[in-house]
């Protein structure tokens, strides 16, 4: 690779590393015209004229990132996910599955970044399932997300949010205390688990966790507002 194109690669990456997307077009279209040999910089355009809106180009580059390299995992979920937004279901979920056995290591496990990829995937349906009024269809999903990265804190908080929507306080607090032990500064964790034990009559635990999340983000509206809705904690 000769010294021009090295940089042009390198700015491209770096300002689609920071997500300034005109940024990175701009240098990921010039490495495209002077070489068409790199399935990372296809991919990376692809992602970037997704976000903008420009589809067709999108597809063309996914694909040619596919072409050049049948295993790319990455490659092949943003297809999917483009192909999604397209209306294309079937060719997404063929794309999917794909993604699935390309991705499997010798020990069977998913790569981490896969993993991770998939489990936000699986967490958007459950999001979905939940504000159309399906909360039981959306802990299903959330639970296959936290299987594949059960320390993501966030997804673990929205399972939980739904556990508590149907009733089932204690699975919510149980998943909320993980979910702390995982990423203690998740306040949005703590200020739930406030609501649970509230919900529950336990009201020095939800003082407890609320007055918690103001000594370490004094800022922070939902665990003041409740705190002033109970009596006990003035």
């Amino acid at each position: 690779m000769d010294e021009q194109l090295r940089q042009l690669l390198n700015l491209g990456k770096e300002y689609y590393l920071k997500r300034d997307f005109p940024g990175a077009r701009a240098y990921l279209e010039q490495v495209v015209e002077k070489s068409q040999s790199f399935a990372d910089v296809y991919n990376m355009l692809g992602v970037v004229y997704h976000d903008m809106g420009q589809f067709s180009k999108a597809q063309g580059a996914l694909e040619r990132a596919l072409a050049l390299n049948p295993a790319y995992t990455e490659a092949a979920l943003n297809l999917a996910v483009l192909y999604n937004d397209l209306g294309k279901y079937n060719e997404a979920k063929d794309i999917y599955k794909k993604a699935l056995v390309n991705s499997r290591v010798q020990t069977g496990e998913l790569d981490p970044f896969v993993a991770g990829k998939i489990a936000n995937m699986h967490a958007e349906i459950a999001d979905a399932y939940c504000s159309a009024g399906h909360p039981e269809r959306g802990i299903m999903e959330y639970h296959k997300a936290i299987e594949l990265r059960p320390t993501f804190a966030d997804i673990r908080t929205r399972l939980a949010s739904a556990l508590r929507d149907t009733g089932q306080m204690n699975d919510a607090v149980a998943h909320l205390q993980q979910a702390l032990v995982d990423r203690p500064a998740y306040t949005p964790a703590r200020v739930l688990l406030g609501v649970c034990h509230y919900s529950m009559g336990k009201l020095p635990e939800a003082i407890a966790e609320w007055k918690e999340v103001l000594a370490k983000e004094p800022g922070n509206a939902r665990a003041a507002m409740y705190l002033k809705l109970v009596p006990a904690s003035t």
